[in-house]
């Protein structure tokens, strides 16, 4: 495919022209737009994939722009930009239809990663409706990717480096998302042997949430059902 198209909505121009350098250098085509009212605008006239908005702005704010832009049927991720970092404004984004929310300030890094992480779902999207074939061998929840061919696993699209025994357990809850496994089947399913100790799997646990979670002790993705098991929490 074609470099992807972004389209930036952002009534602060330094702010908008700053991303627009940054995603410009790694390859990314910019689009550019004031207020929700031009972003419709720039929406109608150019093929985007990913749009980064801001909440408030004059004339139409984001969350109407994005909530007209669902009604007319573009599919397209939608990150929001907000210099509020209220609760019930996250909600409200995230429930209208954006895909990503991002506080202000935030670093260059941060946002290209959740640009890369969206587009690369995105991608696989757009080959599904065109009736291409996936690699079924690629297992997505939310930023969290494991590619079973060349064992790599990225959250957010940065690179995450496990044990071979942590990458089959992740493997195991990845291909099995929302299903609860005990410690027991871990063991069997992964060491092919009937389980005798299973403390060692609390142990690889903990280390595959100190590598995949922002915050392991909230975790977002490996989860604890306490006194069953453990999942990989469906997004």
């Amino acid at each position: 495919m074609e470099a992807y198209h972004i389209l930036i909505v952002e009534d602060d121009k330094d702010i908008r022209e700053g991303i627009e350098i940054y995603l410009k250098s790694q390859g990314y085509v910019v689009y550019q737009a004031a207020d929700g009212i031009e972003g419709l605008e720039q929406i109608e006239k150019q093929e985007i994939h990913l749009a980064i908005v801001d909440v408030m702005m004059p004339r139409m704010d984001g969350i109407k722009m994005m909530v007209a832009a669902r009604e007319r049927g573009y599919e397209f991720p939608v990150i929001m930009l907000s210099a509020k970092s209220e609760e019930v404004d996250k909600i409200m984004g995230l429930n209208m239809g954006a895909d990503d929310y991002v506080t202000k300030p935030f670093t260059t890094m941060e946002l290209l990663a959740r640009v890369n992480s969206h587009l690369r779902r995105y991608g696989k999207f757009l080959e599904m409706v065109d009736g291409k074939k996936t690699d079924d061998k690629v297992y997505v929840i939310g930023g969290l990717e494991l590619n079973e061919r060349t064992v790599e696993v990225t959250v957010d699209g940065s690179p995450v480096k496990l044990t071979p025994l942590e990458f089959k357990i992740l493997l195991l809850l990845m291909k099995n998302p929302g299903q609860v496994f005990s410690a027991e089947e871990i063991y069997e399913r992964v060491w092919n042997e009937q389980a005798v100790n299973t403390d060692t799997i609390m142990v690889h646990i903990r280390k595959i949430r100190e590598k995949i979670e922002i915050n392991p002790r909230e975790p977002k993705y490996l989860k604890v059902v306490w006194g069953i098991g453990y999942k990989i929490e469906k997004q």
